[in-house]
């Protein structure tokens, strides 16, 4: 509905009348990446295929085990990411954007050229 709108044309959607019907758009998605790992996690399975647990670890200073599997498990249930077990010896856990986290690459991209722009 909101995709090639102009910004008179969003602008005219937020009358009066439709406020009360229409929450922010944009809301839902930044309450997503409030979290303080969600994005940087997303950042780091957008440069590979999948990751192990332990890549992923390596590769975010300063965030504990605890939190990486916090923020693992709340980017899976909200269906950004997937989490694919193998029952081998050992067995291991592999983390990979799912489509849906993937459609997410034209907003960051968009974001991070936004940011060299500006900031």
């Amino acid at each position: 509905m909101l995709e090639k709108m102009s910004f008179q044309d969003y602008r005219d959607l937020l009358t009066p009348v439709n406020l009360d019907n229409w929450e922010c758009p944009v809301q839902k998605m930044l309450d997503i990446f409030s979290g303080k790992w969600n994005m940087r996690v997303i950042f780091e399975l957008t440069k590979a295929d999948s990751l192990r647990f332990g890549s992923l670890k390596k590769e975010i200073k300063g965030i504990t085990n605890t939190m990486l599997s916090t923020t693992l498990k709340s980017l899976e249930e909200i269906g950004l990411l997937t989490r694919t077990q193998f029952n081998e010896i050992p067995p291991h856990v592999e983390y990979a954007l799912s489509e849906k986290g993937k459609e997410l690459y034209p907003i960051f991209l968009e974001m991070a050229n936004w940011a060299q722009k500006h900031m």
